[in-house]
């Protein structure tokens, strides 16, 4: 924020001192409640870079469906995991966590504040928790859990997996026939569900000391807020988009298409259902999305949460003045 800004506000002493510390500052939450608008004010306030925990804004050419910041957006800031994979590539959470680390690590070399921003709860957990190794992939047990989805639906997967192991089922949509197999294959081999083999799991950060702070909103005002974003990324051109993924070869059972906006226009697309049905559609998985977000975070220890949209400069004072001693504690900062 510029000092010209009425709304800025001014850093205390404490902060612009510049302390060699090095942590990390986290802006977690649900979908569509402000969340890169509080980054950015974050970013500028403490001389950060954002890195994204996002599991949709890894993949290359998907855009308007996940919201990405247009690099106009980002007002110069530098953002990092953002378009690191290909389309047909899978991106692990695993493997999130091991670039997401080594990007904190540069930007501390650099003198600067990483910034972690987004709503993706495991990747957020695997970064600073870590996930466990978990066993090799059994290419038996998962053609034979791919055929039980084939033929009688992913839900059934979704339902085993909640009898097994809740706490993953809560996390994973219920579509995603791909994380509940792997959820599955390891309660299956192991005799142990996920969850139970996080809690022996070490950060990649190390002992790193992360501030994180988390947005919401009533669910009424998310609601209105969800829906106002599905018809802007309609009037942006989503469907040319995906046209565009399709023509230039992306495979239709590509990890991001099996994602939440994605799924739903390539069902358009085949004539599944109206543009109309498919938008009341994604608005409703929306908010059934940013309900299990709400659930997963309010389990993450340490979370400071605050009301109020990201953007507004009310919620962004409010923030930043909790953050001042705490960043000036474990972060950097540089005018």
């Amino acid at each position: 924020m510029s000092s010209s800004d009425p709304d800025a506000v001014t850093p205390p002493a404490a902060v612009t001192a510049g302390r060699s510390h090095q942590g990390l500052l986290a802006v977690l939450g649900p979908t569509a409640t402000g969340k890169s608008a509080l980054g950015l004010a974050l970013a500028e306030r403490y001389g950060g870079e954002i890195v994204s925990c996002d599991s949709a804004a890894v993949y290359r050419g998907f855009d308007i469906g996940t919201d990405k910041v247009t690099n106009r957006e980002r007002r110069g800031i530098p953002h990092h995991l953002v378009d690191v994979a290909n389309p047909a590539d899978t991106y692990t959470a695993a493997q999130y966590a091991r670039d997401a680390s080594a990007a904190i690590f540069a930007i501390h070399g650099r003198g600067r504040l990483p910034i972690l921003v987004g709503g993706t709860g495991f990747y957020y957990r695997a970064l600073a928790r870590g996930l466990f190794p978990g066993p090799g992939g059994d290419r038996d047990l998962r053609a034979r859990l791919r055929r039980i989805a084939e033929h009688r639906g992913v839900g059934l997967l979704h339902r085993m997996v909640r009898r097994v192991d809740p706490a993953s089922a809560a996390r994973i949509q219920p579509g995603d026939e791909m994380r509940l197999v792997r959820a599955l294959e390891v309660y299956f081999l192991t005799g142990r569900p996920l969850t139970a083999h996080f809690a022996e799991t070490a950060s990649p950060l190390g002992a790193m000391p992360i501030v994180a702070v988390a947005v919401r909103l009533p669910a009424e005002d998310l609601g209105r807020r969800i829906a106002r974003r599905v018809d802007a990324q309609f009037e942006r051109g989503l469907l040319d988009e995906v046209r565009g993924l399709l023509a230039r070869g992306v495979p239709e059972d590509a990890q991001p298409f099996r994602g939440l906006v994605y799924r739903q226009v390539l069902e358009l697309l085949h004539g599944v259902r109206s543009e109309t049905d498919t938008r009341e559609l994604i608005i409703r998985e929306n908010r059934r999305y940013a309900r299990r977000q709400l659930i997963w975070f309010r389990k993450e220890p340490n979370l400071v949460w605050f009301e109020g949209a990201g953007e507004s400069p009310g919620t962004i004072a409010k923030v930043a003045e909790w953050c001042d001693a705490r960043v000036a504690d474990c972060g950097v900062w540089r005018a």
